[in-house]
């Protein structure tokens, strides 16, 4: 019962959150400079036929109706159609404006439903990446405060948290991949691709998790729990890996949850620089040319994510540490 309580006081929370994010998206594009319809019809378009497709399309209506119009299809799981990408895949809008193939429009949630599945793929790789470079620095470092591989974890991590990702992703493009040919680095043509991107994503997050890791087992190793195992017996193996690492651990799922909000900016300028075809370079794309109901269906999906990331975190620190409470 206390679980199926938590579980539904957070997605009531993250509802709300979805909402308000929602909204705090839709208004700011619609009042920042710059006309859609204008990108949609053409430059040449005369600007009573500007006018007479905004209204048809509700864009003149009040901000408040727009938005809870909006929402009405939501919840109904219709995200809307893009303004600029017609349903056969072209990706720019602004041909002529009498064009009769510009009618069919692809639908949002068929382009998030596209490339989300690529993000998704980058980001766990990431993830994997950025926990065992955290693991085989900061373990050596958290059990040896004060020694080499505490220092070590130190410098490694004040290294990798001064590289740009974007620099970082520009010389291991020139190093790797056209230099040495190792990896290659532009576009997808499979998970070789994915790689290259998910390294320079795992350097921009590890830096965080190793010093997290490094003081919280550092700070376990002095627990009055671990010179009570050491006398009833238990080897030092045993200790580290069944008791140290797994309290250890409850501090850094947290930072994850934390982390991967964080790692949708990383993500944006990644997959720009190796031109990845995932949510990322759609979003760029997509904020670039103003459509709308495209920019505002990423923001609800990756709000619903981070949400359900932050559930499955907190219930997972919550299994680790009975002590946690719901």
């Amino acid at each position: 019962m206390e679980i199926l309580s938590f579980l539904a006081r957070r997605i009531a929370q993250g509802l709300v959150i979805v909402f308000l994010v929602s909204g705090l998206i839709f208004t700011l594009l619609r009042v920042v400079p710059g006309d859609p319809v204008r990108l949609m019809a053409g430059g040449m378009a005369p600007e009573a036929l500007i006018n007479e497709i905004a209204t048809k399309m509700g864009l003149r209506d009040p901000i408040p109706i727009q938005f809870m119009r909006y929402m009405g299809h939501v919840v109904r799981g219709d995200l809307g159609e893009s303004f600029v990408r017609p349903a056969n895949g072209a990706s720019t809008g602004g041909s002529s404006f009498d064009d009769s193939t510009r009618g069919a429009r692809a639908k949002v949630l068929d382009l998030i439903g596209e490339t989300l599945p690529m993000t998704l793929q980058l980001a766990g790789v990431a993830v994997a990446m950025a926990l065992v470079i955290s693991a085989l620095i900061g373990i050596p470092g958290g059990l040896a405060p004060g020694r080499w591989p505490d220092r070590l974890a130190f410098y490694v991590s004040s290294v990798f948290i001064s590289l740009p990702n974007f620099w970082l992703g520009i010389v291991l493009t020139l190093l790797l991949s056209v230099k040495l040919g190792w990896l290659p680095a532009i576009g997808y043509g499979g998970f070789a691709y994915t790689l290259l991107p998910a390294f320079v994503l795992a350097v921009e997050l590890s830096p965080v998790l190793i010093r997290t890791l490094t003081g919280s087992l550092a700070s376990i190793m002095q627990e009055p729990f671990i010179a009570v195992g050491a006398v009833r017996g238990l080897s030092r193996r045993r200790i580290i890996a069944n008791h140290a690492l797994r309290n250890a651990s409850v501090p850094l799922l947290n930072l994850l949850g934390v982390q991967f909000s964080g790692l949708l900016g990383g993500v944006l300028i990644v997959e720009y620089i190796f031109d990845y075809p995932g949510l990322g370079l759609l979003t760029i794309n997509a904020v670039l040319q103003r459509d709308f109901p495209l920019i505002q269906g990423i923001a609800i999906v990756t709000s619903a994510i981070f949400v359900f990331i932050n559930i499955a975190v907190d219930l997972a620190a919550t299994m680790i540490d009975p002590r946690l409470e719901y």
